[in-house]
C-alpha cells in the first residue's frame, strides 16, 4: 500500500494551483495586518468610510429580518424589486437606457467585475487596463487565466488616459478593456471626451469595456462622471459595475449590481451563480431602502470628502520636500508620489511610516509597477484622524 502511494504521490504535500500560487500577497491587506501590531495607529490605508451606514438604511434591513424576509435565497439576478430600482437609478443619474433584465445584483462590485471577466475571457486572452489601477482588477484577469496589459496613465497630465498608449497595445489577442473611473488610485476623473475615444477603440476592435463606477458620486471642482454605457450604439460592448458600498457607506453590506445588454446577462449568470448563487438577501433589502429613501447622505458624503481632500492637500503642501501630489478631482484616494530616494520601494517606504511613526498608508506598488514611488491616502476618515497622521509625519520627515 505504502509502495503504491509513493508512485501514485499520495500522502506527500499537495500543490496548489500555479494560477493562484503565483499571485503576489495583496500590500493592502499586509499593510492591515501589520497595523495590528501597533497600538494608537492613525489609518489613511484603507478605502472604508467611518461615516457609517445612514440610519435609515439600517432600519430597513431590520424591518425585512422583522418581517422573514431575509431568510432565504432570492433570484440570482437579485430580487425584483431591487433591480426595478436599480433601472430607475441608471436611467435617472446614469443617463443609461437600462431595464430589470439587464440587471445582476452582485457581492459588491467586486463579485460583479469577477463574474464579467470570466464571461469575457478565454485563457490567453489579453485585458488592457490604464494603471496605476485597483489591485483585485489584476489579480481577477489573471484568475480567470488571461493576461493583463497594462498601460501607463499620463502622471504629468493628471493621470490622464494613454489613448493612443491604448490602441497601440492591442494584439489579436485582446479581448477586453477594464477601467475605473473615477480612479482608485488615483482619483482621476476620466474626461467624457476621451471615453469616447475608449468606446471608438472598442467598437473598431470589438472589444469589451468593463468599467468599475465605485465612485461615481464623488467627484469636485466641476469634474463629471460620465457612464460610458450611456453612449447607444455601445450597448453590446460594455459591461458597467457599481456599487453601494461608498455611494452609501455599506462596506459591510457586500452589495452591488452590474448591467449589460440583455444578451450577455444569461453568459454572465453562469459565472455568477457558482461564485454566489445571489447577493445577500437581507443586504439587497438594505439597497431597495437606500434607493428608495432620503438621498441627501451621498451630497453630505461629498461635502465631508471634499472638506477632507482639501483639508489632506493642505497638510501635504506643508512636506513638499517629500511628496508631489495631484489633486484628485474624485473619489476619496489621492496619489502622492515621494521625491526622498527611499520612495523607490514603497512597500518599505510605508513599513517604516507604520513602525516609527504609527501611520498606516498603501505602497503604490499595490496598484501595479506604474504605481511605484507613491503611497496610497484615504480622505474617507475624519478630520481629526487625518492631522493626526500628519502631525506624526511632519514630526517624523521634518
Amino acid at each position: 500500500m505504502e509502495e503504491r502511494n509513493k508512485e501514485r504521490g499520495l500522502g506527500q504535500k499537495m500543490d496548489m494551483s500555479k494560477r493562484v500560487s503565483k499571485l503576489k500577497k495583496s500590500a493592502i491587506h499586509e499593510m492591515t495586518r501589520l497595523s495590528k501590531q501597533y497600538d494608537d495607529v492613525a489609518f489613511l490605508s484603507w478605502a472604508k468610510p467611518t461615516t457609517g451606514t445612514p440610519e435609515y438604511i439600517n432600519r430597513g434591513a431590520v424591518n425585512a429580518i422583522k418581517e422573514g424576509l431575509a431568510g432565504g435565497y432570492s433570484q440570482n439576478e437579485g430580487l425584483s424589486e431591487l433591480t426595478e430600482e436599480i433601472a430607475n437609478k441608471l436611467r435617472r443619474d446614469n443617463k443609461i437606457n437600462a431595464s430589470p433584465d439587464q440587471i445582476i445584483v452582485t457581492v459588491g462590485a467586486i463579485e460583479g467585475l469577477a463574474s464579467a471577466v470570466m464571461s469575457v475571457l478565454d485563457p490567453g486572452d489579453e485585458v488592457i487596463m490604464p494603471t496605476p489601477t485597483y489591485s483585485t482588477h489584476i489579480a481577477q484577469v489573471k484568475l480567470a487565466s488571461g493576461k493583463p496589459v497594462l498601460v501607463p496613465l499620463i502622471e504629468e497630465d493628471g493621470f490622464a488616459l494613454d489613448i493612443k498608449g491604448i490602441e497601440n497595445a492591442i494584439t489579436p489577442e485582446t479581448r477586453a478593456i477594464l477601467y475605473c473611473s473615477p480612479n482608485n488610485p488615483t482619483g482621476t476623473v476620466f474626461a467624457k471626451e476621451q471615453l469616447r475615444q475608449l468606446a471608438e477603440i472598442a467598437w473598431t476592435y470589438n472589444l469589451m469595456i468593463i468599467t468599475d463606477e465605485a465612485y461615481e458620486y464623488f467627484t469636485y471642482d466641476g469634474a463629471k462622471h460620465f457612464s460610458i454605457a450611456a453612449i447607444p450604439e455601445m450597448r453590446k460592448h460594455i459591461i458597467s459595475c457599481f456599487t453601494f458600498t461608498k455611494t452609501y457607506a455599506m462596506t459591510g453590506w457586500r452589495i452591488g449590481y452590474l448591467h449589460t445588454s440583455e444578451e450577455l446577462i444569461p453568459q454572465i449568470k453562469k459565472a455568477h451563480i457558482p461564485f454566489t448563487i445571489c447577493a445577500p438577501v437581507v443586504s439587497q433589502y438594505a439597497a431597495i431602502t437606500a434607493l428608495q429613501g432620503d438621498q441627501s447622505c451621498i451630497s453630505e458624503f461629498r461635502k465631508h470628502y471634499l472638506r477632507a481632500r482639501n483639508l489632506m492637500c493642505e497638510r501635504l503642501d506643508r512636506l513638499n520636500s517629500v511628496f508631489e501630489y495631484v489633486k484628485p478631482e474624485g473619489s476619496y484616494l489621492m496619489f502622492p508620489k515621494i521625491l526622498d530616494e527611499k520612495g523607490k520601494d514603497s512597500l518599505v517606504f510605508c513599513k517604516e511610516l507604520l513602525k516609527k511613526a504609527k501611520v498606516s498608508t498603501t505602497p503604490g506598488i499595490a496598484f501595479g509597477p506604474t504605481g511605484e514611488s507613491h503611497i496610497r491616502l484615504s480622505f474617507c476618515v475624519s478630520e481629526d484622524m487625518i492631522n493626526k497622521a500628519f502631525d506624526r509625519m511632519e514630526k517624523y520627515f521634518l
